[in-house]
């Protein structure tokens, strides 16, 4: 019997409803009074000042209950399950018609995105595959094209609710296509773990 094994994943972790409603409005109200910066490249998109979350008594709520999943997620990544920091947030508003550029984020190993209102179908996250990987130069799309995830250059990712929690590696692309529908809040984030080690040298992270 032939075996197919997937070498070499990257891990993208959903945790459905971790923020609770209470929270998720508190969020989305706090939005609302704090100054916010237009995207360079939407007039739709706009975002908070970036924010220690030592700092916000909201984001300190959420950093709480974020901290068993990016221990459980930094196991996947690194083999090891260390104790990981939260090291800003932000918050993106994305008004109709509004998108987001293809993007990474740099400076950390764990990033996340928690959703704060329903997302419409044509805006969901959007994760690509990085465009310079060593792979096969030519590809082949054609209408009888099956994809899946060994060939697919793009991976939409399902029905958002409000309170859902996505975590991936900081250096996977993503993007929001063009808002067909309401106004969409989500939170961003960026982590990294207190230390990493390789026999006996290591660096440490820890503010």
């Amino acid at each position: 019997m032939d075996e197919i094994e997937g070498l070499f994943p990257v891990p993208l972790m959903r945790s459905p409803g971790l923020l609770p409603a209470r929270l998720v409005a508190a969020l989305a109200d706090q939005v609302g009074a704090e100054r916010r910066n237009r995207n360079d490249r939407s007039e739709m998109l706009s975002h908070t000042e970036i924010a220690n979350p030592a700092a916000n008594p909201l984001f300190a709520d959420v950093v709480e209950l974020l901290q068993p999943k990016l221990a459980e997620f930094g196991l996947l990544l690194f083999g090891d399950r260390m104790r990981w920091f939260v090291k800003e947030m932000w918050t993106n508003v994305l008004g109709p018609g509004g998108s987001q550029a293809m993007h990474a984020h740099a400076n950390s190993f764990v990033s996340g995105i928690l959703y704060l209102t329903p997302s419409h179908p044509s805006a969901h996250t959007v994760f690509v595959r990085n465009p310079g990987g060593s792979e096969f130069t030519f590809r082949h799309t054609s209408r009888t094209t099956q994809l899946g995830p060994f060939n697919a250059g793009k991976y939409v990712t399902p029905e958002i609710a409000p309170g859902d929690l996505l975590l991936f590696p900081s250096y996977l692309l993503h993007e929001v296509p063009r808002n067909g529908g309401a106004e969409r809040l989500t939170m961003a984030f960026n982590a990294i773990p207190e230390r990493l080690d390789s026999w006996g040298y290591s660096i440490g992270f820890r503010p």
